[in-house]
């Protein structure tokens, strides 16, 4: 059990008369534990220092999970890349009318992607691409019933809120009806995606044409009700501004004081390559580590906070372990390609245990394996690697 005693420096800026009275106020609650208004989270944004934000995100880091950093071994499959709609910020779709540009996959192809894993030691299948037309829910309940009768140890986390709103509505299925259909044909779990920005203000410009704010939050709360576990995103660093980012950050944070059913939250860097977006800068390594900060100040009943690795790159990943973060999502296996066609700093994201482990172990933390909704599998803190296995 911590206690206020255990961060001499977070006392030390507290101290300092130079700072500012609201900000104050905001490190005695965080200390003392007290959830933060969106005022205040709007206050961190605006007048947060990156030092102070930082010492304050470690405390409440170090608090929740001590030096753990979680990370999990996982592969991707991505049934398409071609989409009905037609957000600005996406690099990676492709419209039904020019298909012949991206990919379909079937599902003896997405099943021979499943096989190649046979014998390895991965617990996850993460499932999400773009909005198919011709690929709908009868489609994916079927891929998900065969992948469990061929490996039932293997976790189904799959699709976003964005893909089941469409094959619902195609389905002429409730969201209650839809959820429950897939998660009898072996569904367990839920990524975050497809939240972007959810005010309407921000939403209009971005993805004027797929699932509202209001969709997407009762879409993941038909999965809580089910005792399933999903997962957040903010799409942050585009045409937003920092209280619309915390107007989103409340409305994931009162869902999940309702349900308690979110892992983590994810905050996904704007990437402006190959998009109609492509005139908007990206934001800067700063401006990244003090939304991390942030979020895991507001995001105070949300158990995990995860940076993914290969959007941000390797080192900025590592930087954020001492902003907030405590996940770095998992070994990934060069088997997604939505953020590197967009610019993502990792353009053949993968890793082996090994190599993650020794990023996480070289920030000063421990790499802790874990499954799905954070069973802990394996720590890895003593494990000695060969220089094989390091430089695969």
């Amino acid at each position: 059990m911590t206690t206020r005693n255990d961060f001499p420096a977070v006392d030390i800026l507290l101290q300092d008369t130079r700072l500012d009275k609201g900000l104050k106020i905001i490190g005695e609650k965080v200390l003392s534990s007290e959830r933060l208004t969106p005022e205040e989270g709007l206050l961190l944004f605006e007048k947060g220092e990156l030092g102070f934000l930082g010492a304050l995100a470690n405390l409440v880091r170090v608090r929740m999970h001590g030096d753990k950093t979680y990370f999990n071994r996982n592969f991707h499959i991505e049934p398409t890349n071609v989409c009905v709609f037609t957000c600005k910020f996406c690099s990676y779709s492709r419209l039904y009318k020019n298909r012949e540009e991206g990919w379909e996959l079937s599902i003896d192809e997405m099943m021979d992607i499943v096989k190649k894993y046979d014998g390895q030691p991965v617990t996850e299948v993460h499932i999400v691409g773009g909005v198919h037309p011709k690929m709908n829910l009868d489609f994916f309940c079927e891929l998900l019933s065969k992948i469990r009768d061929h490996r039932p140890d293997l976790h189904l986390k799959g699709f976003t809120a964005v893909e089941l709103d469409y094959m619902f509505r195609k389905a002429k299925l409730t969201v209650d009806e839809g959820m429950r259909k897939l998660h009898e044909a072996g569904l367990q779990s839920m990524p975050g995606g497809g939240a972007e920005i959810f005010h309407p203000d921000v939403r209009v410009q971005i993805s004027h044409d797929k699932v509202d704010a209001e969709g997407w939050l009762a879409i993941h709360k038909a999965a809580h009700k089910l005792g399933m576990h999903t997962n957040a995103t903010m799409l942050y660093g585009h045409v937003e501004n920092y209280w619309h980012r915390v107007d989103h950050m409340e409305r994931l944070r009162s869902l999940q004081d309702e349900t308690h059913g979110f892992n983590t939250f994810i905050p996904l860097k704007f990437r402006n390559k190959d998009n109609e977006m492509s005139h908007v800068p990206e934001s800067s390594i700063i401006e990244d580590l003090k939304l991390y900060a942030v979020a895991r100040l507001y995001m105070d009943n949300f158990p995990h906070l995860k940076a993914y690795w290969p959007m941000l790159g390797r080192n900025t990943a590592q930087l954020t372990l001492s902003f907030g973060v405590n996940d770095l999502d998992g070994t990934i296996d060069d088997t997604t390609k939505i953020y590197s066609m967009a610019g993502s700093e990792e353009q053949t994201p993968s890793m082996n245990t090994a190599q993650l482990a020794m990023l996480i172990r070289q920030a000063g933390r421990r790499p802790v394996e874990r499954d799905t909704v954070y069973n802990e599998i394996k720590d890895y803190t003593e494990v000695e690697f060969t220089a094989e296995e390091l430089a695969s």
